[in-house]
């Protein structure tokens, strides 16, 4: 039976929402208050009504998630907060809205004692981190049942997350997949900021979503009653993902600007403030919620306290109590460690000579059987990126017991899916595609890395290495550009064994994201197994020098054999020199001041590495010699590139030669 939301409750509760917001941003002088003001009432029905929630316990696993993908309406997810009693959202923090070390920041930062699931603002982000989120519990329901994972994704999207692209791709994605259990409210109040969506947004929304596969609804968005009967239909859709269209008010309640872009990025202004509130028949200070206002928001805070607790008697009474846990917590399983080591020492008999994305391969197949939280992907280079191995069923709709996800040609919003899984808790994703499409996963790599997620990007043809696809495929700039993002371990490993170790950094990197960088072309195995990481501290000696150094050779990846084979040359012309692997930067830049000068030494260095110099010079000085890329590649074989742009053994040779004249 369709629930009244529009009872004499429902105006006065939205409308506190609308004025938290509006007071907040004034007092902060800077803002967004339109979109809370005009999806207040559709917030209002939703988290009153429908979402599970326990403000109390705001990590409850079978919660339902709700995100606020138009990040910039960020007042009113902390106003829902603090009305429903989330711990760290205080009236003050309402009050500090966008202050230095407030709780309550311009755009929405994942921490869900504020109710923040996901961090948000970019637009198309939070829409297409949904996506992993609604995916997530569809793997983990088919692992552990019913009981214990059972829940929705509710989002809040603007027109703004709809023009951008990576909804698109994210929404054909999700309708693909037939995520039944996602459930967006389409902000549609048709304002942009330059003014109306009719300057540049002129397509039909809902059609493009049926042709996404998706279920769409339209109600008036500040009918409560017509946006409760919407969402109880979206309930009843199993098979297909909802939009639920709100034609809404941007600014409702205030008597000049609503329904104008003058709301959307600016505080209202104090006479318009009290217009708005005589229009609301608000008529309390400030920052005032009259008691009876905040107790039945209150009262909404606690309305899933009987629910949660019940999941937690059935988890208790559950055979998977102790897997489930485990899995949740992010602690990774027992059998991880010996297997890897297993791998490791496996390699260093064998020495195969194998490109870094095939060793990748290699170590996932020694992953997957034991960890199934492990979760893969590619953007329709499977073969190629070595990501798929044998056990890993594909995920489709409705077999989403699989491991595997084919995303087709969608990185960047292959990227948000996998943050979203992150967040969501249970899943270790990963996935690939070519190192120089990196780019167009950007965005979502950089906010894994802000929001602390373990996510794993696998990025292979990594250099002009990759031979005959030409310059457009070839990474030259991207490893400084990825390594200029904070929180972000960029690994580019030598060969099997040091890839088999970065593996087992980034699956133990809970804090931070990792993206390997691997090879096309072959490598030869350089090292030995050693029951310690040593790309654990981002550098080390991989070669001493035979008596005093007189010149240090720092590579990453498939240039590291380079240097150890000029480092025999120049032993046999008297020149003692040392060769440092240097698979992650930033894990080097953690060491302290003595381990540091321990590998790298006082003798002159030489960097040799298929990218530009950009970033090498903290390690070799300005007067250390870069041997490496200064331009965009060219179409041609592998080893005919190398030696047409002097990435060359022989020119690491003359290079030391000439420094230690």
């Amino acid at each position: 039976m369709t629930r009244q939301a529009a009872d004499a409750l429902h105006k006065p509760m939205s409308n506190a929402i609308r004025a938290l917001a509006m007071d907040a941003v004034q007092k902060a002088n800077s803002g967004h208050p339109g979109m809370p003001m005009g999806m207040a009432d559709v917030a209002t029905v939703l988290w009153r009504h429908f979402l599970r929630f326990d403000p109390a316990n705001p990590s409850w696993p079978d919660r339902d998630r709700f995100i606020l993908s138009a990040g910039h309406g960020s007042m009113l997810l902390y106003a829902l907060g603090y009305l429903t009693g989330f711990s760290k959202m205080s009236l003050d923090e309402i009050k500090n809205f966008r202050q230095l070390g407030s709780h309550s920041p311009g755009h929405p930062e994942r921490d869900l004692d504020i109710g923040a699931e996901t961090t948000t603002g970019p637009l198309g982000q939070g829409i297409s981190n949904s996506v992993g989120f609604a995916l997530a519990e569809r793997i983990l329901n088919a692992r552990f049942g019913d009981d214990l994972v059972n829940h929705r994704t509710f989002v809040i999207a603007s027109d703004g997350d709809l023009m951008e692209g990576i909804s698109h791709e994210a929404a054909s994605l999700a309708g693909h997949l037939k995520l039944g259990r996602l459930i967006v409210f389409y902000d549609d109040n048709k304002i942009s900021i330059d003014g109306s969506t009719d300057l540049s947004f002129t397509e039909d929304v809902q059609a493009r979503f049926r042709a996404y596969g998706w279920h769409v609804l339209e109600v008036d968005g500040h009918d409560p009653d017509a946006i409760a009967q919407a969402t109880e239909t979206a309930l009843s859709v199993t098979d297909k993902p909802s939009l639920i269209a709100c034609r809404t008010i941007i600014g409702f309640g205030a008597p000049e600007k609503q329904g104008t872009s003058g709301c959307h990025g600016s505080p209202l202004g104090e006479a318009e403030i009290a217009a708005a509130r005589q229009v609301l028949g608000w008529n309390y200070a400030p920052f005032e919620i009259p008691d009876d206002i905040l107790s039945a928001w209150r009262d909404v805070g606690r309305r899933s306290v009987v629910e949660r607790q019940a999941w937690g008697e059935r988890l208790t009474k559950s055979a998977e109590q102790a897997a489930f846990n485990r899995t949740m917590s992010g602690i990774l399983p027992p059998e991880v460690a010996p297997a890897l080591m297993e791998l490791k020492k496996k390699i260093a008999a064998e020495k195969p000579k194998h490109a870094t994305r095939q060793s990748s391969g290699t170590v996932l197949g020694a992953l997957v059987p034991v960890m199934p939280e492990l979760i893969g992907g590619s953007a329709d280079l499977s073969p190629s990126n070595n990501t798929q191995v044998k056990g890993m069923g594909a995920i489709t709709a409705p077999f989403y017991e699989g491991r595997y996800i084919h995303y087709g040609v969608r990185e960047h919003g292959m990227a948000a899916a996998m943050n979203g899984m992150a967040l969501h808790g249970g899943i270790v994703p990963y996935a690939g595609t070519f190192m120089q499409f990196a780019d167009y996963c950007r965005p979502s790599i950089r906010l894994a890395a802000l929001m602390k997620q373990r996510v794993v990007f696998v990025m292979t043809h990594d250099s002009i290495g990759l031979g005959e696809d030409g310059p457009t495929h070839q990474p030259v700039e991207h490893l400084a550009a990825l390594r200029a993002i904070p929180n972000l371990l960029v690994m580019r490993p030598c060969d099997g064994i040091e890839t088999t170790e970065c593996w087992d950094l980034a699956l133990k990197s809970e804090t931070a994201p990792s993206l390997m960088a691997l090879s096309r072309q072959g490598l030869p195995t350089l090292r030995d197994a050693t029951d310690d990481n040593k790309c654990a501290k981002g550098a080390y000696v991989l070669a001493e020098a035979e008596g005093p150094r007189a010149v240090t050779l720092l590579a990453t990846g498939s240039e590291v054999m380079l240097a150890m084979q000029a480092r025999e040359v120049l032993k046999t012309q008297g020149i003692a020199a040392a060769v440092v692997s240097v698979p992650c930067f930033e894990l080097f830049e953690k060491q302290d001041g003595a381990y540091r000068a321990s590998v790298l030494g006082t003798a002159p260095r030489i960097a040799i590495e298929a990218g530009i110099r950009m970033g090498w010079d903290s390690l070799i000085g300005e007067k250390g010699v870069f041997i490496g890329m200064k331009d965009f590649g060219a179409s041609a074989p592998a080893d005919k590139l190398y030696a047409h742009f002097g990435i060359t053994s022989d020119a690491v040779i003359a290079a030391a030669k000439k420094l230690c004249a």
